[in-house]
């Protein structure tokens, strides 16, 4: 098979049809594509995870500041800051993730989920809902599997990538990976797994991909806390059983249409939004001339 499903519905039936669990199907889509075992993939998805993890703990006790100077240890100053207006669990959540990207900011190794863009999001978002559930890595393995099947759907019929559908296509397909993957972790059914993607698409629908001086930094390191915290509350919703009325092939199908109307200006090309903002553009320059500067003499 060259592609695991076109659409949620076809994932669904065959997943009725066989009474296999939502990451079965992936899982043999991943043997097919890799020539490998099943024994082989496991290990696989655990290092994936294990790289996951490693940026959650560098981003919250390393340096991490970035050549622009943009980014500057924000994980670290909330997690020491003496206020706050969060639950302990939904902190840690915000400090996960906005540290995990801020490893990919600052050239540190991470997981492109599904891009690097977005790459704190299911960091964040797994690591933390495994110390709340004290769940096992297999688990956590599982829902990576289930995650990879929400992102390869929306690959196909919207889009995963900035640039081609602004944020809501990076970040919001990672919050809908994410938001899927903790409700199976949860134990939900294959309709709350699904109904959490629909929800998370429709809290990201419409976002922007506008960074500063064009690196992946303002505003995309906070956007990966605030998906990952969207991708909490889309999973808590659905898998109270509350309808998403709209069906998620029909939320996806939006994904790709608002994509598809939105200005070049909005698409990563840092022409529009807050990247040409009087600061932005002031940032923008800052930048160009530093990297004149290090530019080696001929």
């Amino acid at each position: 098979m060259s592609l695991l499903f076109t659409d949620f519905a076809s994932w669904r039936a065959h997943c009725a049809a066989t009474g296999e669990p939502l990451y079965q199907p992936v899982l043999a889509y991943e043997i097919e594509q890799k020539g490998a075992t099943e024994a082989a993939i496991w290990p696989t998805l655990q290092r994936a995870y294990d790289v996951m993890r490693d940026a959650v703990h560098e981003g919250q006790t390393g340096n991490m500041t970035s050549r622009s100077g943009m980014i500057n240890n924000g994980a670290k100053k909330i997690a020491a800051s003496p206020i706050t207006v969060l639950s302990p669990e939904f902190k840690e959540l915000v400090i996960s993730a906005l540290g995990a990207k801020e490893v990919n900011s600052c050239m540190g190794r991470v997981v492109a989920a599904p891009t690097a863009g977005a790459s704190g999001i299911l960091p964040g978002v797994l690591t933390t809902i495994q110390r709340i559930h004290k769940l096992e890595d297999r688990k956590i393995l599982e829902g990576l599997l289930v995650a990879a099947g929400i992102a390869l759907i929306i690959e196909q019929n919207a889009s995963l990538a900035g640039a081609v559908g602004g944020c809501q296509a990076e970040t919001g397909s990672a919050a809908a990976m994410g938001a899927g993957a903790i409700v199976y972790c949860l134990g939900g059914s294959v309709d709350e797994v699904f109904a959490a993607v629909a929800i998370t698409i429709q809290c990201m629908l419409g976002l922007v991909c506008d960074p500063v001086a064009g690196l992946v930094e303002v505003p995309c390191v906070v956007r990966n806390a605030s998906a990952a915290a969207i991708a909490f509350s889309s999973a808590q919703i659905a898998i109270a059983g509350v309808d998403p009325v709209i069906p998620v092939d029909q939320c996806v199908a939006a994904l790709g249409e608002v994509g598809q109307s939105m200005e070049t200006r909005y698409k990563e090309t840092a022409l529009g939004g807050l990247a040409n903002t009087t600061r932005g553009r002031e940032i923008e320059r800052l930048v160009l001339v530093q990297d004149v500067n290090i530019l080696p003499d001929e």
